[in-house]
C-alpha cells in the first residue's frame, strides 16, 4: 500500500488560537484519503511556537532551548489533530522515526501524526526524513502559501510556479532561505536537499483549500507546484 506525507504547516493549525473547524474538516478529509493509502502527516508549530522560541530567548536562553520549546508546540499541534482523529488515528503523537516506522508498519491504523523531533532543524526536515525512514515516493508541503513563486510571493512580478526540478527547488531555497526570524522560505533548505536525494515527488499546496489537497493526494492536477526530476 503506498505511503504519503503530510508536512503540514503549524499556521493553519494554530495561528494563534486552535482553528477547530480547520481540524474537524481536515481529519474527515485525512479519514477519506486513507481508505487507499497510509497517511503520515508532521505537524509543524505555528505563531504559538514562533511565540514560546521568542520568550525563551528574551529570558536569556540560547537557541536549542528555544527550539526545545518549539518542538513541545508542533507536537501540541500534533495532539489536536490526533484528537480530531479520534479513532481512525495510531493513538500518541510519534517524536521519533523509529517509532514512526513502527507504526506504520505493525498497526492496522492507516493514519499517523508527529510533531518535531530535535532542535535544529524543522517540521519540513522531519517529513523529509520521514518520507525516506518509509520509503515514500511522494510528499506534499501543506501551508497558507498556495504554490512555490520565482520570489516570495508578497513581492511584484512574483510568478506562480507549476511545475520544478529538485535542482531548481534547491536553487530557489538557496536564494531565499535566508535561515532568520520572519524571513522564512515555505520548505527549508534542508528538506530541499533531502527529497532531492531520494527523488521524492514534492508537492506544494494551498492546505486550507481542501478540494487541492485532496486532488494532489489523490493523484489529480491541481493548483500548487509539483516538484520532480
Amino acid at each position: 500500500m503506498e505511503t504519503v506525507v503530510l508536512s503540514v504547516g503549524g499556521s493553519i493549525i494554530n495561528p494563534g488560537t486552535p482553528d477547530l473547524d480547520f481540524l474537524k474538516t481536515f481529519a474527515k478529509l485525512l479519514v477519506k484519503l486513507s481508505a487507499e493509502r497510509r497517511v503520515a502527516v508532521v505537524c509543524g508549530g505555528g505563531k504559538p511556537a514562533r511565540d514560546y522560541a521568542k520568550a525563551i530567548r528574551s529570558l536569556g536562553a540560547g537557541e536549542f532551548a528555544a527550539d526545545e520549546s518549539a518542538i513541545l508546540l508542533t507536537r501540541a499541534n500534533a495532539t489536536l489533530l490526533l484528537a480530531a482523529l479520534g479513532d481512525a488515528a495510531y493513538p500518541g503523537v510519534m517524536d521519533d522515526f523509529e517509532s514512526a516506522a513502527r507504526a506504520s508498519t505493525s498497526s492496522s491504523k492507516r493514519i499517523f501524526v508527529m510533531g518535531g523531533t530535535i532542535p535544529g532543524i524543522t517540521t519540513d526536515t522531519d517529513a523529509a526524513l520521514l518520507a525516506e525512514k518509509l520509503g515514500a515516493r511522494k510528499l506534499f508541503n501543506l501551508s497558507n502559501v498556495d504554490a512555490l513563486y520565482d520570489r516570495p510571493p508578497n513581492k511584484p512580478g512574483a510568478k506562480r510556479l507549476t511545475s520544478m526540478s529538485h535542482a531548481g527547488l534547491i536553487k530557489l531555497a538557496n536564494e531565499y532561505d535566508l535561515r532568520r526570524a520572519g524571513m522564512n522560505f515555505v520548505f527549508d533548505i534542508i528538506a530541499c536537499k533531502i527529497v532531492a536525494r531520494s527523488k521524492v515527488e514534492t508537492h506544494f499546496v494551498d492546505g486550507k483549500n481542501f478540494r487541492e489537497v485532496e486532488a494532489a493526494i489523490s493523484g489529480k492536477k491541481h493548483a500548487g507546484t509539483v516538484v520532480k526530476g
